[in-house]
């Protein structure tokens, strides 16, 4: 029996020996399997660089309708909400002292025309008597003349003065027909002042647009729309809603950038929608507080989806790359620093290293030129070929010429550089 148990102890450390043996030939063989890397391909694309800024939606033009006269709202003809168009009544006043001041002033126009008709029959009554006594002192003259001591030279000078007092009286009388249509003249102005004032009491929509504020009613006194006049109160506020302003505050490093015409993408959250936009114009200054520069975008809203205060997120084309070969940023390592730290489009001109794995799926580390960087591509100017496999992933443990197995993959399931599981 001892025997046998002694036999049964040695069985099972003999199996247990071969296991372990079996156990560590297994994770030596592991250990030298080649470990697994992310790579990405270099690819042509189209790069952009873009910088989004936040800004809020505001009419392309907003007022406060006022009145001209004060008065009485009569009618008011639109409320909040209602589309009007250029040139469309909004209001009727009621100003009766208005109609007297016209009735006064065509009753004026009326007295100086009859005054002008009354200086032309004068001025032709004093032609006449001219041509009378010019014509009476012409033959006396004549006869005189002819027949000298026939008639006496006191008849001679009696005509004459009688003829300058009727050329007087004409000259006089002309003055009189001139001063009559100057006084004519006068009153038409004032008349027409009063018809503008009058005109004035119908309050017309000055563009097309929405009634966003309704301040008046039927009956609601009304105060002239002057500086001076600090109680004056409006008929409704007006805002052109079918075209938009954006005004957003572009920094100092990418002024340079923007131009007129510039089109833009406007993304609204609350919406989730684009829609375009263009760069109607911009201060040509920067703030010395922000150190930005106010550049408007025209937003155009034929449908009036937009309404005015939403907020908009604009998207600025910086720069722009058409067909240019591009690899993963996290692929790059910056010559004296982390391509990371660099300033975005920084990387134009710069050098850097990148970890290129070979068809023998050996690491080669390659140096590259770098052009134009975005959030997560970079332009490679020179070192690369499209196609080439290049390391997204951990790079600290890798060495030049070491063997690897690469896994082309995206940047959000990036494999770990010393195993074989996927983060």
């Amino acid at each position: 029996m001892p025997r046998f148990i002694a036999l049964t102890i040695t069985v099972l450390l003999f199996i247990m020996a071969c296991s372990n043996a079996g156990n560590e030939k297994t994770e030596a063989s592991k250990d030298h399997r080649p470990p697994t890397v992310a790579v990405a391909k270099a690819a042509v694309e189209d790069l952009s660089r873009d910088l989004s800024l936040t800004a809020e939606l505001r009419p392309f033009q907003e007022i406060d309708v006022m009145a001209k006269v004060a008065g009485y709202v009569k009618a008011i003809h639109v409320d909040i909400g209602d589309r009007v168009k250029k040139g469309q009544l909004l209001a009727v006043l009621e100003v009766p002292e208005m109609a007297d001041d016209l009735s006064v002033g065509k009753a004026a126009l009326k007295r100086s025309e009859a005054d002008a008709a009354k200086a032309g029959d004068e001025l032709r009554r004093a032609q006449t008597s001219h041509d009378i006594a010019h014509l009476s002192f012409t033959r006396l003259f004549q006869v005189a003349s002819q027949k000298p001591g026939l008639v006496a030279q006191q008849e001679i000078d009696d005509a004459r003065s009688r003829d300058l007092v009727a050329d007087a009286q004409v000259a006089a009388a002309r003055s009189g027909l001139d001063s009559a249509n100057e006084q004519i003249r006068v009153n038409q102005a004032a008349l027409g002042r009063t018809k503008t004032m009058l005109d004035y009491a119908r309050v017309i929509a000055p563009f097309d647009g929405v009634v966003t504020k309704r301040y008046a009613d039927t009956g609601s006194m009304i105060q002239a729309g002057t500086a001076s006049q600090t109680q004056a109160m409006p008929l409704v506020r007006l805002s052109e809603n079918s075209m938009l302003r954006l005004v957003v505050p572009v920094p100092e490093s990418a002024v340079s950038t923007v131009h007129v015409g510039q089109q833009v993408e406007v993304r609204v959250p609350t919406l989730n929608r684009a829609f375009s936009g263009k760069v109607a114009r911009f201060a040509s200054k920067l703030s010395a507080s922000t150190r930005t520069m106010d550049t408007e975008i025209d937003v155009p809203n034929p449908k009036m989806v937009l309404v005015p205060g939403m907020y908009a997120e604009v998207r600025l084309n910086l720069d722009y790359r058409n067909k240019v070969l591009a690899i993963p940023v996290t692929a790059v390592d910056l010559v004296g620093g982390d391509v990371s730290s660099q300033p975005k489009g920084g990387a134009n001109g710069s050098s850097g290293l990148v970890m290129v794995v070979t068809t023998g799926n050996r690491i080669e580390v390659r140096p590259v030129s770098l052009g134009l960087e975005t959030a997560n591509n970079v332009e490679v100017l020179s070192g690369l070929k499209e196609g080439d496999l290049v390391v997204i992933g951990e790079r600290s443990i890798l060495q030049a010429g070491q063997e690897v197995l690469p896994k082309v993959t995206t940047m959000g399931t990036m494999p770990s550089a010393n195993g074989n599981k996927e983060n």
